[in-house]
């Protein structure tokens, strides 16, 4: 080491996070809101840092505040030093008392309404001291939520195929064929996949994984065309769709109780075997911090699930 190098200054978390939040808004006042600080404080840091690392970070206007070249190549290292000491906390804290603190949750809306009793209460006579935070977005933006550090845990359909995140798997659930009650397929066993060539089925909005699965299933059976002449939000209203007799629609085991008993003009139909089926697991970062945690809640869920109508997994799924 040399002596100028032992006398140079080292920048703060705080300037560190000011500057980050700048670089990730390039706005002043929301960049502060993002962090709880006062603009004024998070000039003053951004300021500071520049000077503690003689670089000029941001093109300050009267109109945009911009990242200088300096300042692109600082922001990537700024915010990969913020990550390392969230990571250093995250594991003092895992260390200290497993299966406390804040757990952010994010789960899919195909998996949200039919697992989470199950998940609440399972966490609630357990885990009591699990701050367990629960957040229902759509895959694609839940991997981006695991991926920045959003979120801790996914509660999903895989396999997502996203280098960096390791999935727990917990069970495989079949999908059914819900259909009105006058439809020749209503209630049937038995059903061969290549029925679906025909059927006019319904489907959820684009940005759904089920929506995926159901047209991979279609293309299976052997059916060339996205059969899509109506769509969804959630399966609620396509449930209530097929009810009002607009077509049919595949609906996953664990969500048949929830959504078929709120209408009497729908009937079950049953695939023959192997069905159609979809994989629910949580998904983590690799090498996150609480990962044996987050394998033991997995364990624990599996022998939660056991009543559900789905086929349980191991690790080595």
């Amino acid at each position: 080491m040399t002596i100028s190098s032992a006398k140079r200054r080292q920048p703060s978390l705080a300037q560190l996070r000011a500057f980050a939040a700048v670089a990730e808004h390039l706005h002043f006042r929301d960049a502060a809101a993002a962090i709880g600080m006062s603009q004024p404080a998070l000039s003053g840091a951004v300021s500071a840092l520049e000077e503690t690392l003689g670089v000029t970070l941001l093109e300050r206007t009267t109109r945009k505040v911009l990242l200088s070249p300096a300042g692109e190549r600082l922001a990537v290292r700024a915010k990969a030093v913020l990550d390392e000491v969230g990571a250093l906390l995250e594991e003092a804290e895992a260390v200290r008392a497993p299966f406390t603190g804040a757990l952010r949750l994010g789960v899919i809306p195909t998996v949200a309404p039919y697992l989470l009793p199950t998940v609440l209460r399972l966490v609630h006579e357990r885990y009591p001291h699990l701050d367990l935070q629960v957040h229902e977005e759509q895959t694609a933006s839940l991997v981006e939520g695991l991926n920045s550090g959003r979120l801790d845990l996914l509660l999903l359909a895989v396999p997502l195929g996203v280098p960096g995140v390791t999935e727990l798997p917990l069970f495989d659930e079949d999908f059914v064929l819900v259909t009105p009650l006058d439809h020749w397929l209503g209630g049937r066993e038995g059903i061969p996949r290549e029925a679906l060539k025909e059927l006019n089925l319904l489907l959820l909005d684009e940005g759904h994984c089920l929506r995926d699965q159901a047209l991979d299933i279609c293309r299976e059976a052997g059916r060339e065309d996205a059969p899509v002449t109506t769509t969804a939000a959630g399966l609620s209203t396509l449930v209530q769709l097929v009810a009002g007799g607009l077509g049919c629609t595949l609906l996953p085991r664990t969500a048949v109780k929830v959504e078929t008993t709120r209408s009497s003009q729908l009937l079950t139909g049953y695939f023959a075997e192997p069905a159609p089926s979809r994989r629910i697991a949580l998904a983590m970062r690799t090498g996150a911090a609480r990962g044996a945690e987050y394998g033991q809640l997995a364990e624990a869920l599996r022998e939660a699930m056991r009543p559900l109508p789905v086929r349980l997994l191991g690790t080595g799924a």
